[in-house]
Protein backbone atom coordinates (compact mmCIF):
# COMPACT_ATOMS: atom_id res chain seq x y z
CA UNK A 1 0.00 0.00 0.00
CA UNK A 2 1.51 3.64 -0.83
CA UNK A 3 2.48 5.67 2.14
CA UNK A 4 -0.36 8.61 0.47
CA UNK A 5 -2.86 6.12 0.40
CA UNK A 6 -2.42 4.21 3.66
CA UNK A 7 -1.43 8.28 5.28
CA UNK A 8 -5.54 9.02 4.42
CA UNK A 9 -6.51 5.39 5.81
CA UNK A 10 -4.92 6.76 9.14
CA UNK A 11 -6.50 10.00 9.00
CA UNK A 12 -9.61 8.37 8.85
CA UNK A 13 -9.56 6.19 11.61
CA UNK A 14 -8.74 9.18 13.96
CA UNK A 15 -4.99 8.66 13.97
CA UNK A 16 -2.04 12.06 13.27
CA UNK A 17 -1.29 12.48 9.61
CA UNK A 18 2.10 12.61 8.74
CA UNK A 19 2.99 16.02 9.80
CA UNK A 20 1.38 16.94 13.44
CA UNK A 21 1.03 20.10 15.42
CA UNK A 22 5.13 19.58 16.10
CA UNK A 23 5.65 20.28 12.82
CA UNK A 24 3.72 23.53 12.64
CA UNK A 25 6.04 26.00 13.89
CA UNK A 26 8.60 24.71 11.09
CA UNK A 27 6.24 25.03 9.11
CA UNK A 28 5.68 28.59 10.22
CA UNK A 29 9.36 29.76 10.13
CA UNK A 30 9.83 28.22 6.85
CA UNK A 31 6.90 30.45 5.52
CA UNK A 32 8.59 33.76 7.39
CA UNK A 33 11.95 32.77 5.59
CA UNK A 34 10.71 32.73 2.21
CA UNK A 35 7.99 35.84 2.90
CA UNK A 36 10.45 38.55 4.68
CA UNK A 37 12.76 39.11 1.48
CA UNK A 38 9.93 39.54 -0.12
CA UNK A 39 9.52 42.65 2.10
CA UNK A 40 12.65 43.49 1.69
CA UNK A 41 12.75 44.05 -2.42
CA UNK A 42 8.99 45.04 -2.96
CA UNK A 43 9.37 48.34 -2.17
CA UNK A 44 13.13 48.80 -4.15
CA UNK A 45 10.82 46.71 -7.38
CA UNK A 46 7.79 49.64 -6.63
CA UNK A 47 10.43 52.53 -6.45
CA UNK A 48 12.25 51.09 -9.94
CA UNK A 49 8.67 51.30 -11.79
CA UNK A 50 7.81 54.68 -9.96
CA UNK A 51 11.26 55.97 -11.51
CA UNK A 52 10.15 54.62 -14.57
CA UNK A 53 7.03 56.11 -14.48
CA UNK A 54 8.38 59.40 -13.37
CA UNK A 55 11.14 59.50 -16.48
CA UNK A 56 8.20 58.66 -19.20
CA UNK A 57 5.99 61.51 -17.46
CA UNK A 58 9.13 64.03 -17.57
CA UNK A 59 9.76 62.57 -21.94
CA UNK A 60 6.11 63.89 -21.97
CA UNK A 61 6.37 66.66 -20.59
CA UNK A 62 9.03 67.76 -22.59
CA UNK A 63 7.54 67.09 -26.10
CA UNK A 64 4.66 68.97 -24.93
CA UNK A 65 6.76 71.90 -24.00
CA UNK A 66 8.10 71.65 -27.36
CA UNK A 67 4.83 71.20 -29.21
CA UNK A 68 3.67 74.19 -27.27
CA UNK A 69 6.45 76.83 -28.28
CA UNK A 70 5.89 75.06 -31.83
CA UNK A 71 2.46 76.24 -31.99
CA UNK A 72 3.00 79.57 -30.18
CA UNK A 73 5.62 80.21 -33.43
CA UNK A 74 2.85 79.24 -35.75
CA UNK A 75 0.50 81.31 -34.01
CA UNK A 76 2.35 84.46 -34.04
CA UNK A 77 2.71 83.84 -38.06
CA UNK A 78 -0.80 83.06 -38.50
CA UNK A 79 -2.22 86.75 -37.04
CA UNK A 80 0.85 88.50 -38.87
CA UNK A 81 -0.79 92.03 -40.12
CA UNK A 82 1.06 91.32 -43.46
CA UNK A 83 -0.48 87.86 -43.74
CA UNK A 84 -4.05 88.98 -43.18
CA UNK A 85 -3.65 91.84 -45.81
CA UNK A 86 -2.45 89.38 -48.25
CA UNK A 87 -4.92 87.21 -47.38
CA UNK A 88 -7.46 89.82 -47.85
CA UNK A 89 -5.98 91.04 -50.92
CA UNK A 90 -5.20 87.84 -53.19
CA UNK A 91 -8.41 85.58 -51.84
CA UNK A 92 -10.92 87.74 -50.77
CA UNK A 93 -10.36 90.53 -53.71
CA UNK A 94 -10.59 93.15 -50.87
CA UNK A 95 -9.44 96.83 -51.53
CA UNK A 96 -8.64 99.47 -49.29
CA UNK A 97 -11.87 101.79 -48.90
CA UNK A 98 -12.22 104.88 -50.95
CA UNK A 99 -12.68 108.72 -48.78
CA UNK A 100 -16.07 108.59 -49.38
CA UNK A 101 -17.06 104.86 -48.24
CA UNK A 102 -15.42 105.74 -44.83
CA UNK A 103 -17.86 106.33 -41.85
CA UNK A 104 -16.53 108.38 -38.72
CA UNK A 105 -18.33 107.36 -35.88
CA UNK A 106 -18.12 109.67 -32.41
Amino acid sequence: MSTAVQTLQNARDGHSLVFGLKQVPFFMAICAVMFLPLLYVWPHIRMTELEYQVAEEMSVRRQLLEEREKLKIEYATLKAPQRIEAIARETLQMTYPVRNQVVNIK
